[in-house]
């Protein structure tokens, strides 16, 4: 490989490349653990872990050595033939999460599209909801995916501006309102409740304690299925292996992908009880890549990395440390409105609005320190490193983020 500098390779996806992401201004060439280094060899630590795709920490050894193992094996047959992988890695990750049955996709997208199909076929065949009349309800301020379905149900104007037509068939409700929950959910032709446990992209919110369990017991009511997008959220980043384990839910329809393969293959996951997967038939849905035989034997390592390494306990006990820490720091700072997460799924609200370059200023400047994380919503810095950060590790960043607040706020005014 040609050694390019951060500005060559900047300039290089800026004439090339489409201009769907603005990222910050750092190259990156390496990873390991939670660091990351550029072109020219800086280290910084990670504080965004691939909008939590890398839980395990970059290039984790056990995960990239099985990588390498099934690929000199065997890569991709296509689901034209069995492979001996995919329904290993099938059995592994329904036994984990309590599924009959898994669908074993590629993005978190696909696999939000497959549950939306899933839904939709269920609501005809066992509801009786009238042909294409199906609803599925959903909530402002999510983020499911960006196809021209999923955005369908959204209320972000980057993301429908200038897409539509958009698809019928999706009803927009109030996140963590259960009154209204119960109203929409009565209407017969609803057939799913698509939500996050957690919104990440809308800035972590963290819903009221018992709004989770709430949806599940309006969905038995009403014979609607719960359709849980954990796509961020889980896979032990909140501290529990699954957000919608803080209150002991079990949705209908789970959604996984990013860590479940530990940032090395794009794979995601469709979970699911034997009536609903089963009403799809051979030739009804499908994906070249899903499934293959490298996916499946990564998911199977990186899953059980999250397990032996007890990440989910570390990533509640670090999330406390650090909400703690930076609240104290929030108490005497003019910039910081509030902290709020779960586990190691952490937010910091920035006193500037929306359409403010504050945040993005911050992230510049905490870059430069040494750390890197990403604003949403404008206002908003997710803070999500990996979960195998060590308390040490996380007190240092701390320092990091506390100097670099504290020195902007100098001369910084709103």
């Amino acid at each position: 490989m040609t050694k390019i500098s951060s500005q060559e390779a900047m300039a290089l996806e800026d004439k090339y490349g489409a201009h769907n992401y603005h990222p910050l201004p750092a190259v990156l060439e390496r990873g390991e653990g939670v660091f990351l280094w550029d072109c020219e060899g800086k280290r910084y630590y990670d504080f965004l872990a691939a909008y939590s795709a890398v839980n395990q920490g970059h290039c984790h050894p056990r995960i990239i050595r099985v990588l390498k193992e099934q690929a000199e094996k065997l890569t991709l047959t296509s689901r034209a033939f069995y492979s001996n992988r995919l329904g290993e890695a099938e059995k592994f990750v329904c036994e984990l999460f309590g599924y009959d049955k898994a669908l074993l996709m590629n993005s978190g997208a696909e696999a939000n599209e497959t549950a939306i199909k899933l839904a939709r076929k269920w609501g005809y065949t066992y509801k009786g909801i009238p042909n294409n009349e199906a609803v599925i309800v959903c909530c402002k301020q999510n983020f499911h995916g960006r196809t021209t379905t999923i955005i369908s149900a959204s209320t972000d104007p980057a993301a429908t501006s200038g897409f539509g037509p958009f698809m019928p068939g999706f009803q927009v409700i109030d996140y963590d309102n259960l009154e209204e929950l119960d109203k929409v959910l009565a209407n017969p032709n609803v057939c799913g409740f698509w939500m996050e446990p957690i919104q990440g992209e809308a800035g972590v919110y963290v819903p009221s304690e018992g709004y989770l369990k709430g949806a599940e017991e309006l969905c038995r009511k009403h014979n609607v299925l719960l359709m849980m997008d954990e796509v961020q959220a889980g896979v032990a980043r909140t501290g529990r292996m699954l957000a919608s384990d803080w209150e002991d839910v079990h949705a209908d329809i789970l959604i996984l992908g990013k860590a479940i393969s530990g940032g090395a293959m794009p794979v995601s996951a469709v979970l699911t009880s034997d009536e609903v997967m089963l009403v799809i038939k051979p030739g009804e849905h499908g994906s070249t890549y899903g499934g293959n035989p490298l996916a499946s034997a990564v998911m199977i390592e990186a899953l059980q990395v999250v397990l032996d390494e007890r990440l989910a306990e570390n990533s509640e006990k670090l999330g406390a440390v650090f909400r703690k820490r930076m609240t104290k720091f929030a108490a005497h700072s003019r910039m910081v409105n509030f902290v709020r997460g779960k586990g190691l799924m952490n937010a910091v609200a920035i006193n500037d609005s929306e359409d403010g370059s504050t945040a993005w200023d911050l992230c510049v400047a905490l870059s430069k320190n040494g750390l890197l994380a990403k604003p949403t919503h404008g206002n908003i810095i997710r803070f999500t490193p990996p979960l195998i950060i060590t308390e040490e590790q996380l007190e240092e960043c701390c320092g990091i983020i506390e100097r670099t607040f504290s020195e902007f706020e100098k001369n910084w005014t709103k």
